[in-house]
């Protein structure tokens, strides 16, 4: 055992590496117990209790020298314990049977030994399942074999966390409708399962290559896993160009590795990179395998394409021996083959590099309302760097520090915060502190309520912007870029919270760009009030939900305010808030005693359990008392179509006068 212990800082940097252990073992050990329970949503879930088991019993125990055998070890047993519960028939003694001898073997567990590796190539194609939608697929192999938080393949995706979250439980409940085995593909359909596979792997090692979130921006292990996933479809399936293609691609890019960071573990640009640190063994794998696509012929697809860019920039001894002209005509071709916003952003780089900076800036302003982008931190980062090559300063330190803000990655964030910080910044106060003054003068509720549209506008503006310089066009811009594609109530809702904002800063010409949308569909008509009543009244459904449901009913208050409901916001003896705006009868009194059983402080709505060391919160949203964060939205209301069927939403059982 090593001496890590809890206590102080120690509780910190024991949850430091149970995240790392968590990202490097995940995928064998979920891979092991899909092979022994042949379900994966019960294979992660008891992968998560081993986790749980670890932050419990490791800060007195110390972490063991196989941390990895040791999460296997007890995730295994927990699943024997499972299988001898279920008690099913002739599968559950035979997986039974197999599973004791299996859980024995720890000794050996998380080695990376060939079987593992084979379990964790059949998890893949599991995950790419023809059963499951194209964009389930990705996500769940991230979340299954990266071990990566919702958050995290959020933004490898660039989509919101809940969309992400819906994705991996939606493709959970297909697989096991669907009986999907734990098998490698037949022959036959091996070809039309490969792309989507690939598309996977390549995800898992940018995630590697360029960490989303956290201290570090490489994580090797992701990078190791993929190129060996990699290398081990390119044997599978030696006569597909697009494979030698991905392997290519990425043992370029692993080539640049040791060079991509600084003394201070700082990103280095690919232009300012010391060369002599590039690894010569991946890029000669690399040369390698882009040979084995060429002689495979046929027309170039995405990944021979950007692996022929890779080679470009391997090939030129200094950064200014690259041929950008080449770089920017293979990025046309792949730009017209993969019409995506990062490969334009791409594409913009390198027409930036051939061109001149006022060519790609050009290209780079024609993406910025492009939704899918809002959120990507390397939108401003490129923006910015055209804008000081053409010497526009102010506006690319608005850019760096939007950028530092976006990203989650903190070796990215401060590097950019010092690039915002070596341009002076102007006499005035910043958006970001008017938001703050502006939120803190309304009351809690409605600051709640506002707070969502003015997070966004900061985000979209950046915070450093000075509010003397706000202009209608940028405000639009982010507005629609945001909420464009939303109803038409949602729509009218960020609106007025604009509008608001802009006349407290005496400017209402700022909203002057956003117009108020009809709502053309008439609400649905609320739920029957004695079916409300006979589901508040079920004793066998959890008191959590029937609280909400009858709060919701009585008081016709939005389902928003409802859920951001702090115990410390209720007056139960005048049956209502503080404030009055949320006003209840005796069922919800009654239920409400019940839900909080003595609980003074916190959400009043508290989610199921308490959040993975990896998603842990603090602040308004999490109980101080159990550690549960507050209910979601979207979780309140996938219980409460679940209780009727689908048949209702939480908005329909407002009672509206």
């Amino acid at each position: 055992m090593t001496t890590t212990r809890g206590g102080g800082d120690g509780d910190t940097g024991l949850h430091a590496r149970v995240d790392a252990v968590w990202k490097l073992e995940s995928a064998r050990i979920v891979a092991a117990l899909v092979r022994m329970v042949h379900d994966v949503g019960l294979a992660e879930e008891l992968a998560q209790d081993a986790l749980v088991a670890a932050l419990e019993q490791w800060p007195a125990s110390g972490v063991p020298d196989n941390p990895g055998a040791w999460l296997t070890a007890v995730a295994k047993r927990r699943a024997v314990d499972h299988l001898r519960r279920a008690e099913r028939a002739e599968r559950a003694h035979g997986a039974l049977a197999y599973a004791d001898e299996d859980a024995d073997e720890t000794d050996g567990a998380g080695d990376g030994t060939g079987d593992e590796d084979a379990d964790v190539l059949r998890l893949m194609f599991l995950s790419c399942h023809p059963a499951l939608r194209t964009e389930q697929r990705p996500a769940l192999v991230l979340r299954l074999l990266g071990g990566l938080r919702t958050d995290e393949i959020a933004r490898a995706f660039l989509v919101d966390e809940a969309t992400v979250a819906r994705r991996i439980a939606d493709a959970k409940r297909t697989l096991a409708e669907a009986g999907a085995a734990f098998a490698m593909p037949d022959r036959d359909e091996l070809a039309a399962r490969l792309s989507s596979v690939l598309e996977v792997v390549y995800l898992v090692f940018n995630e590697g290559y360029a960490a989303t979130s956290g201290q570090d921006l490489l994580r090797p292990d992701l990078c190791g896993q993929a190129l060996r996933l990699g290398h081990r479809l390119a044997a599978l399936a030696p006569g597909e160009p697009e494979v030698h293609g991905l392997v290519a691609l990425m043992e370029l890019a692993a080539s640049r590795a040791a060079a991509r960071t600084g003394p201070a573990g700082e990103p280095v640009p690919l232009h300012e990179q010391d060369r002599g640190r590039w690894d010569p063994v991946h890029v000669r794998r690399g040369f390698t395998a882009m040979l084995r696509a060429r002689d495979l012929g046929g027309s170039p697809g995405p990944y021979v394409l950007q692996a022929a860019i890779a080679v470009c920039h391997a090939q030129a001894r200094r950064p200014e021996d690259t041929d950008w002209t080449a770089i920017a005509t293979l990025y046309d071709r792949l730009a017209a083959l993969l019409p995506t916003p990062v490969v334009a952003l791409n594409r913009a780089v390198a027409v930036g590099r051939a061109h001149g900076p006022a060519a790609g800036l050009a290209l780079v302003d024609a993406l910025r309302d492009d939704p899918r982008l809002r959120d990507y931190h390397l939108l401003p980062g490129v923006r910015a760097d055209l804008l000081d090559r053409l010497g526009r300063g102010e506006e690319a330190r608005r850019e760096y520090a939007r950028a530092a803000a976006l990203t989650r990655n903190d070796a990215e964030r401060a590097v950019l915060a010092a690039r915002a910080a070596g341009h002076a910044a102007p006499a005035g106060a910043m958006l970001e502190d008017r938001a703050a003054a502006f939120l803190a003068g309304l009351d809690a509720p409605a600051a709640r309520a506002y707070g969502q549209t003015l997070r966004r506008l900061v985000r979209g503006l950046g915070g450093t912007t000075p509010a003397a310089a706000l202009t209608a066009d940028d405000v639009a811009r982010v507005v629609t870029a945001s909420w464009d594609r939303a109803a038409a109530a949602t729509w009218n809702r960020h609106r007025a919270a604009v509008r608001s904002f802009a006349a407290w800063l005496e400017h209402p010409e700022l909203a002057a760009g956003l117009e108020r949308r009809r709502v053309e569909a008439p609400p649905a008509p609320p739920v029957d009030p004695a079916r409300v009543a006979a589901l508040c009244d079920d004793p066998a459904l959890p008191v959590r939900e029937r609280a909400l449901w009858s709060l919701l009913h009585e008081s016709g208050a939005p389902v928003g305010v409802v859920l951001a409901l702090d115990v410390d916001d209720l007056d139960r003896d005048d049956r209502a808030t503080h404030d009055h705006t949320v006003v209840w009868r005796s069922r919800t009194a009654r239920l409400l005693d019940a839900l909080l059983a003595g609980r003074t402080r916190g959400p009043v709505f508290l989610a199921d359990r308490r959040p993975g060391p990896a998603r842990a919160r603090t602040g308004a949203d999490r109980c101080p008392d159990t550690g549960r964060t507050r209910l979601s939205y979207e979780r309140a209301e996938y219980l409460f179509k679940q209780a009727t069927g689908g048949e209702a939403t939480l908005r329909r059982l407002r009672v509206r006068a």
